[in-house]
């Protein structure tokens, strides 16, 4: 029964696979494929907003982009159960799109493609540590046992020593923010429902 219910994270895995291969053919073209579609904060800021949704498909190489559909399904497959498609893809765009606009607002004349689903990966990771606090993980790569809650503060505490150690070509901000929207978003959610 739950694979019957798990459309919208095989959605998400194949399109981002299928465009991951698209960004290696234009890789070697002269068409600036990363330049259109990659979160640019200047050009987001700017207007280019769709560039807050495409730049959640690029990935940075083929271990950049198991990684986060690894985690993805890891993690997705549960809520998407309980949650719904229609409400799993809410959650999903919502934090990748606001991890787009809290990096881009720091980030304001940057003209440094940002790609990677990892934004709204991190909002993933914070669900299921809400949803099943208790729940005890594997954690790579000693696998040493942890409850979800932990791991999510493990993570995020690991991204923003990242951040304030000026982690190059990882963009710890946006993750972080895909955790901070992905928050915000749930808080607000059970306030509405009691």
């Amino acid at each position: 029964m739950l694979r019957e219910t798990q459309r919208g994270l095989r959605n998400l895995i194949i399109a981002n696979v299928v465009v991951f291969f698209i960004q290696m053919i234009f890789i070697r073209s002269d068409i600036p494929f990363i330049y259109y579609f990659s979160l640019i904060p200047r050009q987001f800021m700017k207007g280019w907003v769709w560039q807050g949704v495409t730049y959640m498909f690029l990935h940075g190489g083929f271990f950049h982009l198991f990684i986060n559909m690894y985690i993805l399904w890891m993690f997705g497959r549960e809520l998407e159960f309980m949650w719904g498609t229609k409400e799993f893809y809410k959650y999903y765009f919502i934090c990748g799109i606001g991890a787009a606009f809290i990096y881009s607002i720091f980030n304001l004349n940057s003209i440094i493609p940002v790609i990677g689903a990892s934004g709204a990966v991190f909002g993933i990771l914070l669900a299921y540590g809400i949803t099943f606090p208790r729940r005890r993980l594997l954690i790579f790569p000693f696998f040493i046992p942890i409850e979800a809650r932990y791991a999510v503060l493990l993570f995020g505490g690991i991204e923003f020593v990242m951040l304030l150690a000026g982690g190059k070509g990882i963009a710890h901000l946006a993750h972080l923010g895909g955790l901070a929207v992905g928050y915000i978003y749930l808080r607000w959610k059970r306030r509405r429902l009691y």
